[in-house]
């Protein structure tokens, strides 16, 4: 079945449903070859995704440097003939998104000046080999950042500039999506959204529909805990986030596992994988569950491997009657285990 697209008003551009996120292969999740990050990226590819995430801070480039160079290989510019990256070729033109704002030392608003985010900008139009970036989103910035219209004026210049074609934010908070809705030329907003974390669903996700703003969902698998794989005894490497982050140590603890402590979130994953009853794996009905809240545009899970990524990328296909019958199961359990489970810690945090 083919990938669906959706094309939100001020983006105007279509998205995969199912994009590829590339933290995954920049840091942060143990080590990840070259070799493994090209064959995620090819796999994802192949697999119809046109969507691919990724930031400045993701092995200090590393993750930028290996899109640009897969994008520029899917765009014919091989010298060799070798198909690294897979040998199909994108059925749309590929969208790349970008991130900024975290390489900020210190990182607190007064590093937002003209110059540095210009900088940034710089370094990842270098990174990427694009004279014009599709997108580039705020990385999650200090909160005063939302209120500074010095920070949006240089990014709509930017724009005017033809440096980048649209801006948006990525947030930790549902406050700071709403926030960044006041913003005329506001054309995303990247946002933390999956079962364990339904908040967004309140009042970000419709006003964003009612603006043509794009909603993509990130950490959708929250950290693979939604994969259904781990259990009390998993273990993780020492430079992997969901060793060092559990409880906010590094960044916002929201990032990892969804901000749900981990004992919990195994319990909540029981729960789920018994209303699917076998008939529906538990990441193809997350992403598929996420995918049917009216006002998403994508969903961007990570992946370490190619048959991830590629299972990943099934999900992006139309539901069909059966599976349907399955979400509308799914979405019931779902909002019975946040209830019972995750809302009381979840929901006035984030």
């Amino acid at each position: 079945m083919p990938m669906q697209s959706r094309t939100p008003a001020r983006l105007g551009r279509p998205l995969s449903v199912i994009g590829q996120g590339c933290w995954q292969i920049g840091a942060d999740w143990g080590e990840v070859s070259d070799e493994s990050a090209q064959g995620v990226l090819g796999a994802a590819l192949d697999a119809g995704v046109t969507f691919f995430d990724t930031a400045d801070v993701y092995g200090d480039g590393r993750s930028e440097r290996l899109v640009g160079a897969m994008r520029q290989n899917a765009g014919g510019s091989q010298a060799n003939g070798d198909e690294p990256f897979g040998g199909s070729s994108p059925s749309a033109p590929l969208f790349v998104a970008t991130k900024a704002s975290r390489r900020a030392d210190p990182f607190a608003p007064e590093s937002f000046t003209e110059e540095n985010l210009r900088a940034w900008v710089e370094r990842s139009r270098q990174n990427l080999a694009m004279d014009t970036l599709d997108l580039v989103q705020l990385h999650c910035p200090p909160p005063a950042i939302y209120r500074d219209d010095r920070v949006f004026d240089v990014l709509d210049a930017l724009v005017a500039e033809q440096k980048l074609a649209a801006w948006g934010v990525s947030v930790e908070t549902c406050e700071e999506a709403l926030i960044s809705l006041e913003r005329e030329h506001l054309a995303s907003i990247q946002i933390i959204l999956n079962p364990f974390r339904l908040k967004p669903l309140d009042e970000v996700v419709p006003l964003a529909r009612e603006k043509g703003v794009a909603i993509i969902a990130r950490v959708p698998l929250a950290s693979g805990l939604l994969t259904g794989k781990f259990s009390p005894g998993t273990t993780f490497a020492a430079n992997d986030h969901r060793s060092f982050n559990r409880a906010g140590e590094a960044f916002d603890q929201g990032e990892t596992f969804s901000g749900v402590e981990y004992e919990v979130g195994l319990q909540a994953v029981a729960r789920l994988e018994q209303a699917l009853d076998g008939a529906m794996p538990l990441p193809e009905a997350t992403l598929r569950w996420i995918l049917a809240q009216d006002g998403v545009t994508a969903a961007i899970p990570g992946a370490s491997s190619g048959e991830q990524a590629r299972r990943n990328a099934a999900a992006g296909s139309a539901p069909a009657a059966e599976q349907q019958a399955v979400l509308a199961r799914f979405d019931a359990a779902v909002q019975q285990t946040y209830d019972d489970l995750l809302r009381k810690n979840i929901h006035p945090r984030w």
